[in-house]
């Protein structure tokens, strides 16, 4: 185990509380402390335009959102704020309203005049990012925090005078070149960026602000999440900020849904998360119900006790900050490979495998593999230590499982299973211990899945999974697939990420993402950016095998990685462009003559 796990996250792996914070007040709706996690989003259109952006602003305060972000590009933008704020309290809606600032000091010293928070990105407020390598040493790196200093300090001091709050909120996407050479683009690189200026407003006295650490793969913002929470803690008890939560760039439909259960799910499960938004390349509206259903478990006390559980008597078995798969033996299991460096399985009933055996040459990659009945899975109860020393006795690699009905979280569950394994023994992850019976709600289901698998997979741990809370047979195979590609652990598919709309958009981005995934959803395993503008397009472009930005209105910039290697492409040219250059790198392949898809 890495020494970085002796950081704590959390108090307790295997129950559920809530991080204590210190309350911060974002006009009149409190964030941490004692409230409620609070539900936000961000409205698409130009900030100049001020009826568009009213009737967005109340569009979403009428769905249930309790804070609404801006952009503000430039001075110019954000002085429209103070018209926008106007015309919406006049409407007599009392939301309050989020600068969303990247590049432009002065364009987040105007919006502070207007509303109630300004959302600052460390990685380019005072930076502006040229991908440069070079050597920091001591002295030159104390001069650019110095430079940093110059520049944030006055909208600190502006923040403090009028009462108004700020997040301090890291993209993985635009870590500065400072951060980069000195920390890499990891988790650490996400949480210091965040220090650097958290400290300084610190020395100011100034306490009114939250933390986020945003990135489109969940892994990463899991593990960035777990490690600022784990320093906050070490720095002391004065450093409880409020934490905001998002996948950003997680695209749209289900595959969004699921990024983003993933990642704020599993925090939220932790006990981490004050306030969340869910970015999806769909409406703004739509982002509302869901991520009001990813925080309804955690407010009506719905989460299990885990009765009987001890963490003290339980091992940490691995590095909560760093991932690494659990290790196990490799056997077979129906004919299948699994376990040790063998992929992730996906594990059904015999009920569901005879529903939709006459379909499976439909099916695709999305075919379940190994039927539950059949697999001579060993079901315990991992409290128990007479079961767990009689599996640990065994010589022989076996296929070990929760049973179901066991009181406990499945995160918490399987995490205890893990613990007290032997790691010779796969593990058959469920969604959760009390299989559906009828017809049951399917975004519930999805976003309860993607939660408690997801995260157990973040661990690096399970070898097979089940989804037991679907009762469609084809949607549960597809919804298992679907998790698994987006943990990152099995690719069978396109992965796309895809920025939500806002102000600063410079296409269609709902339209043109359906575009692309029509001319490119069969291309299994390239990844693919659909980003609107050019904040975290380059950035998030090291992730992604091939980029579509927005350079300018109507003009589109293609990348390789985070390199840009086409630029201003006419808009209505620019898919079969992006598809060119997927051919000039040998990742092309013809669709096929009728692609079919899971039911």
């Amino acid at each position: 185990m890495n020494s970085s796990a002796a950081l704590l996250y959390c108090p307790d792996l295997l129950h559920y509380a809530r991080r204590n914070s210190r309350e911060v007040m974002i006009g009149s709706v409190g964030v941490g402390g004692g409230n409620p996690i609070r539900v936000q989003s961000m409205i698409t259109a130009d900030t100049r335009d001020t009826p568009a952006c009213v009737k967005e602003v109340l569009d979403l305060a009428a769905a249930g959102c309790e804070i609404v972000r801006i952009t503000a590009q430039t001075r110019v933008y954000a002085a429209n704020l103070e018209n926008i704020a106007r015309e919406v309290r006049a409407a007599g809606c009392q939301v309050p309203l989020v600068a969303d600032i990247h590049f432009k000091p002065d364009a987040a010293l105007e919006a502070a005049k207007w509303v109630e928070k300004v959302r600052v990105n460390p990685g380019n407020y005072a930076d502006k990012k040229k991908f440069e390598i070079r050597e920091y040493s001591d002295v030159q790196y104390e001069e650019e925090l110095q430079r940093i200093r110059e520049q944030f300090a006055p909208l600190v001091a502006l923040c403090k005078d009028l009462g108004r709050a700020m997040r301090i909120g890291t993209n993985h996407g635009s870590l500065s070149d400072r951060i980069m050479n000195r920390y890499g683009d990891t988790p650490l690189g996400m949480v210091e960026s965040a220090f650097e200026f958290a400290r300084i407003a610190r020395d100011m006295d100034y306490h009114q602000f939250v933390f986020s650490m945003k990135a489109s793969n969940p892994k990463v913002m899991i593990e960035a999440y777990r490690l600022l929470v784990a320093r906050l803690e070490q720095e002391g008890s004065d450093w409880n900020y409020p934490i905001h939560l998002g996948v950003t760039e997680a695209g749209d439909g289900e595959d969004g849904r699921i990024k983003s259960a993933i990642g704020i799910g599993s925090l939220l499960a932790d006990g981490i998360g004050d306030t969340v938004r869910v970015s999806l390349t769909e409406d703004a509206v739509f982002e509302i119900p869901v991520a009001k259903a990813l925080v309804a478990p955690f407010h009506d006390d719905s989460m299990t006790a885990s009765a009987g559980c001890d963490f003290r008597a339980a091992r940490l078995s691995y590095d909560p900050f760093i991932f690494t798969r659990r290790s196990s033996s490799q056997l077979a299991v129906c004919g299948v490979e699994l376990g040790g460096e063998r992929t992730v399985r996906v594990v059904t009933t015999q009920e569901k495998w005879d529903a939709m055996a006459h379909k499976f040459s439909l099916l695709g990659d999305y075919k379940p593999e190994i039927i539950l009945e059949k697999s001579s899975v060993h079901a315990v109860d991992p409290r128990s230590d007479e079961e767990m020393a009689a599996l640990n006795e065994s010589d022989k690699a076996l296929l070990v499982t929760v049973r179901d009905g066991v009181p406990m979280e499945p995160i918490h569950a399987f995490r205890l299973l893990a613990f007290r394994l032997r790691q010779r023994h796969p593990i058959l992850l469920k969604d959760t211990l009390h299989p559906a019976v009828g017809d049951v709600d399917f975004q519930s289901a999805l976003l309860a899945a993607s939660r408690n698998l997801g995260a157990l997979l973040c661990d690096g741990i399970g070898d097979a999974i089940i989804a037991q809370g679907e009762s469609a047979p084809g949607q549960s195979f597809r919804l298992s697939y679907n998790i698994l590609q987006a943990a990152g652990v099995r690719i069978f598919k396109t992965d796309y990420v895809a920025c939500p709309s806002c102000g600063r958009t410079l296409f269609n981005l709902q339209s043109t993402t359906q575009k692309i995934r029509a001319a490119t959803g069969h291309l299994k395993g390239v990844r693919i950016a659909v980003m609107g503008c050019i904040v975290n397009g380059p950035g998030e472009m090291a992730d992604a095998d091939f980029g579509y930005v927005g350079g300018a209105p109507g003009k589109i910039n293609l990348y390789v990685g985070k390199t840009p290697v086409k630029f201003n492409i006419p808009e209505e040219e620019a898919v079969e462009r992006l598809i060119d250059l997927i051919s000039e790198h040998d990742k092309w392949i013809p669709a096929p003559a009728e692609q079919q898809s899971c039911p």
